[in-house]
């Protein structure tokens, strides 16, 4: 029997999928061509923390805590405790349904002044969706999910710069079991493995007045790993959302009680640009990373429209009270997301609770899942305060 999916789960895993593609590139651009840059999976390029969230998405070189695992792990020998415990939930199409959500626990702990280790688990729900036939006949509810487990190590190299490696194993079900075609195999759940490297470089300005100023420089490639596949064709492999974070961060020691922190993000997906042949679709996962920085059929000016840029910012007030907010922007041929964000966050003792709250900008832009959502984290600082990590934030 042909099947399909119902049109809930299109719509909702549309939507999804459209945080990563591109809009339609008006005639004149680049003569007129449609070319979008999908990956499987997107939900591994979406910002579980609420701090982040509250900065338009930064994070490659904000402070070290236990969500440095999703943006830059190497920055964790560096934490200013010795272990930390986070979990976040986020709703997700709110104001659409009421099951569809991304959950996140994660942990890390140093294991000495030189070296960390992080674990974490990503849960991605689609609610419940209810396949049928062709002529509407309900054949079965399903429950599409997805998750990714981490684990990763970093180890300072000098009293300034750090390295790290994260390991990923990704778990797409989507429609296990059902058929896209007449006589096609069924679907199957897909899975892949997937690493992070990433580096992070920081250094003190003592003031005259004793305090302490912080430069903060990140850099982490994401999700270099297999391709992945629904089906048992090796054509219809499709290309994990390999990508390229640049950050910088400068933290202001403002007074005893009240610091000031400025960042910047650089994005872009090491993903190739899909051609008509469909040729692209051969290439490895290493091959269409290195290609990725020169197919775009705009040439040098497409490739700096692919770029995604983030800035935030952060004020804390006594180390138990801050202030969040952010601009994420995105080009209007690549995706269209323009959004601003804001959030607080509030410390007590070994406990937090981090608020964020995401608005579109601009005209004709592409809704974000989350507009209009408030998610939020629960953090736990564990272990003694390390002394050689504490800097003035």
């Amino acid at each position: 029997m042909i099947r399909k999916v119902t049109m809930g789960l299109v719509f909702i895993y549309g939507t999804f999928i459209s945080l990563r593609t591109s809009a339609q590139i008006s005639s004149g651009q680049l003569d007129g061509r449609s070319i979008p840059i999908n990956t499987a999976v997107p939900f591994l390029r979406i910002t579980p923390d609420a701090r982040s969230g509250a900065m338009g998405d930064v994070g490659v070189a904000i402070s070290p805590d236990a969500y440095s695992i999703y943006n830059n792990l190497s920055k964790l020998p560096f934490a200013e405790k010795n272990a930390g415990l986070a979990v976040t939930y986020t709703p997700w199409l709110k104001e659409l349904v009421n099951d569809v959500f991304l959950a996140s626990l994660t942990g890390y702990t140093k294991l000495d002044e030189q070296q960390a280790v992080s674990a974490s688990l990503r849960y991605f729900s689609l609610g419940t969706v209810t396949f049928t036939d062709y002529a509407g006949s309900v054949l079965q509810d399903f429950h599409p999910r997805e998750f990714a487990v981490d684990a990763g190590y970093a180890r300072k190299l000098s009293d300034h710069f750090s390295i790290g490696l994260t390991g990923h194993f990704i778990y797409s079900n989507l429609a296990s079991g059902q058929t896209v075609g007449g006589g096609s195999a069924p679907i199957k759940a897909g899975k892949a493995f997937a690493v992070d490297l990433s580096g992070f470089y920081t250094k003190d300005f003592e003031k005259d007045d004793g305090l302490v100023n912080k430069l903060s420089i990140g850099a982490a490639i994401s999700n270099i790993g297999t391709k992945i596949s629904y089906v048992s064709s090796a054509q219809d492999k499709d290309f994990l959302p390999t990508n390229l974070g640049i950050g910088t961060a400068y933290t202001l020691a403002l007074d005893e009680t009240n610091q000031l922190t400025f960042a910047l993000d650089i994005n872009k997906l090491l993903v190739p640009t899909p051609d008509s042949a469909g040729t692209y679709r051969t290439k490895s996962s290493l091959e269409g990373m290195f290609s990725s920085f020169g197919d775009a059929p705009g040439g040098f000016k497409e490739e700096l429209q692919e770029l995604m840029y983030s800035v935030g910012m952060e004020y804390w007030y006594n180390q138990q009270f801050a202030v969040r907010a952010g601009y994420f922007n995105e080009n209007k041929n690549k995706g269209n997301r323009k959004y601003f964000t804001a959030g607080i966050g509030v410390k007590y003792d070994v406990f937090g609770l981090n608020f964020s709250y995401l608005v579109p900008s601009g005209s004709g832009i592409q809704r974000n899942p989350l507009s209009n959502t408030l998610r939020f984290t629960l953090t736990f600082d564990l272990g003694a305060r390390d002394e050689d990590s504490r800097t003035g934030w």
